[in-house]
């Protein structure tokens, strides 16, 4: 399959078969050809500063569901499989962020997709792909119990900063076809020597966005927000840890994030309290608490009560089997835990029971338009009430105006933060 691709691709674009535009995810004729509409709509996402992602959908064992079924069930199949897929499209992801959505060759599915980094998460993407591969299964399983469907994915973005848009676009699109056909075998060479580089040269900035008391506008502390080599295609955080995890280096690449944090406390004398991101899988590996504190001993000065870990990234932390017996130990130390992302993903109330958090960090999706909706008012009465039962500070991230602020100051949120009161910036003593 794989060493046929470059002839499909020559055979696709000669029958001008490559993206299909899909204004209200509609399929279109065999011979619609590459057009504004798509480039204009990915370059227009680019502008906004967002991120485009090519995604494919690969059924791993196309020929032999071929074989199981006579040729007319087959169509029909393969005609109630695209009618899912776009079903499933428009449940799990919004209609503003789907850019094109087309079947190519009938065994695979091709998505694109506008990604905003600062509002959405690597895990968050990572599991509506998931999501959408898992709800087609299943829809067609309930339906078609004798057919097993098997899909896989992969996935890539669109390089910024690069003028033939079309062939950013083709080049996506190989990758993410190579990873879904061929995932264990097919190595992202080409990225995973860009983080393999940047791990090595520690070739990463730390910004700092502060935190303020609602009340007395006061800065209390700061979050500590990561950025790849300025000007590279790994700048954008959710590029960044998005490959970074598909490499296996996450781990690596946050240690290096809390290197740098210290770093700037130390150099800058910032007395505030310092929240910074850890996935949970980073804080679940068994060697995360050693080699935390083996750092923390080269900053004496910088104390763990100064530092609140924040358990950061919309997935679940089941299975992981030193998640748990970590956080207690980084407690006993002196650290603080914030839950983020409430009130989205898998920051629900398993993971707040689970966690039992000092401090609850309301995410952006309850805190955007707040002031326009009473549904969005009730979650954050909901979030308080638990807040308060378990004796948590909370903090309400990602606001960007004063309606917002307004809504939040009237239910006394402890701190506040958002490009509001401050954006991200380098930790000095004057933010």
């Amino acid at each position: 399959m794989v060493k046929n691709y470059n002839k499909k691709i020559t055979k696709l674009i000669n029958w001008s078969k490559l993206f299909f535009p899909t204004v209200c995810l509609k399929y279109f004729p065999p011979n619609f050809i590459i057009r504004n509409p798509i480039t204009k709509s990915v370059k227009s996402a680019i502008k906004k500063g967002d991120e485009v992602m090519v995604i494919v959908y690969h059924i791993d064992n196309y020929d032999e569901m071929k074989q199981q079924l006579s040729s007319p069930d087959f169509q029909k199949y393969i005609t109630e499989l695209k009618r899912t897929f776009q079903e499933v499209v428009q449940s799990v992801l919004s209609t503003e962020n789907v850019l094109s959505l087309h079947d190519f060759f009938s065994e695979n599915f091709t998505l694109l997709v506008r990604v905003d980094y600062r509002s959405e998460t690597s895990e968050n993407v990572e599991k509506a792909i998931w999501q959408i591969a898992d709800n087609v299964q299943t829809s067609l399983k309930e339906k078609h119990q004798i057919i097993n469907m098997s899909l896989n994915t992969g996935y890539a973005f669109i390089e910024k900063n690069n003028g033939f848009l079309q062939e950013t676009i083709v080049k996506a699109h190989q990758i993410a076809f190579l990873m879904a056909v061929e995932r264990q075998a097919f190595k992202y060479d080409e990225m995973a020597n860009k983080i393999k580089k940047i791990i090595v040269n520690k070739e990463i900035r730390v910004l700092a966005q502060p935190i303020l008391d609602m009340e007395t506008k006061e800065v209390r502390a700061c979050e500590m927000l990561t950025r790849g080599p300025c000007g590279t295609s790994l700048e954008s955080p959710l590029r960044l840890f998005s490959i970074a995890k598909q490499m296996k280096c996450l781990y690596d690449l946050e240690m290096i994030v809390l290197d740098k944090t210290l770093e700037q406390i130390k150099s800058t004398t910032w007395k505030q309290d310092i929240f910074i991101n850890f996935t949970p899988l980073t804080i679940g590996n068994h060697r995360f608490v050693r080699e935390l504190m083996k750092k923390m001993k080269k900053y004496k000065e910088i104390t763990p009560k100064r530092i609140t870990i924040e358990v950061t990234e919309r997935e679940s932390i089941e299975g992981l089997q030193y998640f748990i017996p970590n956080l207690r130990s980084l407690r006993e130390m002196g650290f603080r835990i914030a839950v983020d992302d409430t009130g989205s993903g898998y920051a629900s109330l398993h993971s707040i029971n689970e966690i039992m958090p000092d401090i609850i960090k309301i995410d952006r999706s309850v805190i955007q338009n707040i002031d326009k909706s009473s549904v969005k008012e009730s979650m954050l009465k909901g979030i308080l009430l638990i807040a308060k039962e378990i004796g948590s500070i909370v903090v309400a991230e990602g606001i960007e105006n004063e309606e917002e602020a307004l809504v939040l100051s009237r239910y006394n949120i402890d701190l506040a933060q958002g490009y509001f009161y401050g954006r991200p910036a380098s930790l000095n003593r004057s933010i």
